[in-house]
C-alpha cells in the first residue's frame, strides 16, 4: 500500500493495491485482494471484498458492500448503502468463489444511488444512473436513467447528470447526444 494512502486510525485497509490519494474512513474495511485505485473515497463502514476492482476516482459511500467479481470502473459513485451480490445461489453449506460467482461490471462514469441492489451477472453502462432504491436485475445501457424493483429505464442521463429531454441534448451543459444500439452516446 502507498504511503500517500490514508486510512483513519478506525479503519481496516489490508490491501498491498491501493492508489496514492485513497481515503479509507472509519469502520470502513479493505480485504487483502482489493484492487484500488488512485484518489477513491471509501466512506465509514463501507466493505470491500478481496476480488473487488476499484477504478480511480471511486467513491463508495457509507455502509456500500462491494464483493468479489465487482469492477467499478474510474469515476464511479456508489451512493450510501449500495449493495452488489455475486451468486445467484448461495447456501450457507457450500462455499462458493472465483469463477464459481458471476461478475458484474460498472461502466465508468455510472451512479448507483443510495441503497441500490446490483444483482450479479449484469452491466451498468458508462454514465448510467440507478435512482435511490432500485434493483438491478439485468444490465442497464449507457446513459440509461433507472428506477423501481426491478429497475427500468425510464429516461436518459448526460455524463454530467443532467436528465436528457427528446431531444437528447443536455440542457445543462449542451452535449447532444444520438442513440447507439441499447444506449446512447455522444454525438
Amino acid at each position: 500500500m502507498s504511503e500517500q494512502v490514508r486510512v483513519h486510525p478506525q479503519g481496516l485497509c489490508e490491501s498491498d493495491d491501493v492508489g496514492a490519494g485513497t481515503r479509507v474512513w472509519a469502520f470502513a474495511h479493505v480485504l487483502p485482494g482489493a484492487r484500488v485505485g488512485r484518489d477513491c473515497n471509501i466512506c465509514d463502514g463501507a466493505f470491500v471484498e478481496g476480488g473487488a476492482v476499484l477504478g480511480d476516482n471511486v467513491t463508495v459511500k457509507n455502509g456500500t458492500l462491494v464483493f468479489e467479481r465487482v469492477t467499478c470502473e474510474d469515476d464511479v459513485f456508489l451512493g450510501p448503502n449500495v449493495l452488489f451480490t455475486n451468486d445467484l445461489r448461495p447456501r450457507a453449506a457450500i462455499k462458493r468463489g472465483g469463477d464459481a460467482l458471476l461478475p458484474t461490471t460498472v461502466r465508468r462514469g455510472a451512479t448507483l444511488g443510495a441503497g441500490t441492489v446490483v444483482v450479479c451477472g449484469t452491466e451498468i453502462g458508462e454514465h448510467a444512473f440507478a435512482a435511490a432504491g432500485s434493483v438491478v436485475t439485468r444490465s442497464v445501457p449507457a446513459h440509461a436513467f433507472v428506477a423501481g424493483n426491478p429497475a427500468r429505464v425510464k429516461g436518459w442521463v448526460c455524463a454530467c447528470g443532467e436528465r436528457l429531454g427528446d431531444s437528447l441534448v443536455c440542457a445543462d451543459c449542451g452535449t447532444a447526444h444520438e442513440r447507439s444500439g441499447e444506449g446512447l452516446r455522444v454525438r
